[in-house]
């Protein structure tokens, strides 16, 4: 749980130490804003983790996250930390992922301009790039593979999912991992109103239903019923649904709060690289 925590932590403090533009100081920049960058030993063709961060932070602050950064490297990925928008009147940054309220950029465009843009300059896999997030990053996640479902390979947003109104459909099936703490009372898995009266009242900002989100990418990928494929280990309850039209969902729960869990980057990544047997 004090991993957790400290995962936590990292996802939400910026630190200048791990700012960089592959072997240059200071972010990548494109035309719709910044990234930061590690690379693998063999970086020609890599394949690519993209990873945005939560409310608050930056993707300096992912880069601190160096569990998750080595764990990827160290398997021949690229680790790319895009930049959310600056938040007004404070520090740190986060991201415009609803459609009803739009922030300053179009974050679809921009973090397709990143994966181009690392893409051509570090010759790195465009096709072979899992794009994760944590918390208000998962929730951008999401809305992006609902959106533009062919934008990346697979998506893995954790302790993050869609705001109410859920999306009424999404584009088409995804290959999506889902990962969520039982116990998270900052994104809770039924989600919970931050801002009205009610979650009906004009202007009520209401965090959406996970489980909700996930009935919404099986009828997307028009997946059918597996009563039976479970698994479980020490840290996570997990679920697949396989038998679909197309596409792949999978489901997995930990008994913790609001952090990215030990294991996860393992797990994450063992999923992705499944996908392509």
């Amino acid at each position: 749980m004090l991993r957790s925590f400290a995962i936590l932590a990292a996802c939400l403090l910026p630190a200048s130490l791990h700012a960089a533009c592959g072997t240059e100081e200071g972010p990548c920049e494109t035309e719709g804003g910044t990234y930061h960058i590690e690379l693998p030993e063999e970086a020609a063709g890599a394949p690519a983790l993209v990873f945005l961060h939560g409310w608050g932070s930056s993707g300096e602050g992912t880069l601190t996250m160096r569990g998750i950064i080595e764990e990827a490297t160290s398997r021949g990925y690229a680790v790319i930390a895009p930049d959310g928008v600056p938040r007004e009147g404070r520090n740190g940054r986060t991201w415009g992922f609803q459609p009803e309220r739009p922030g300053p950029r179009d974050e679809v465009a921009f973090l397709a301009e990143v994966r181009d843009d690392a893409a051509a300059r570090f010759d790195l896999d465009a096709d072979a790039m899992l794009l994760a997030g944590f918390s208000i990053g998962g929730s951008m996640v999401s809305y992006l593979a609902c959106a533009t479902p062919g934008a990346f390979a697979a998506y893995a947003p954790v302790a993050g999912s869609f705001w109410r109104p859920h999306p009424a459909e999404c584009a088409g099936p995804v290959a999506l991992f889902h990962t969520h703490g039982w116990r998270d009372g900052t994104v809770p898995l039924e989600g919970r109103l931050l801002r009205g009266d009610s979650p009906q009242a004009d202007g009520a900002v209401v965090q959406g239903d996970v489980w909700d989100a996930m009935r919404i990418w099986r009828e997307t990928n028009g997946c059918r019923l597996q009563a039976n494929d479970f698994s479980a280990d020490e840290t996570f309850w997990r679920k697949s649904w396989t038998d679909c039209e197309a596409g792949r969902l999978d489901f997995a729960l930990y008994d913790g709060g609001h952090g990215i869990p030990p294991g996860w980057a393992p797990m994450a990544l063992d999923w992705f690289e499944g996908l392509a047997r």
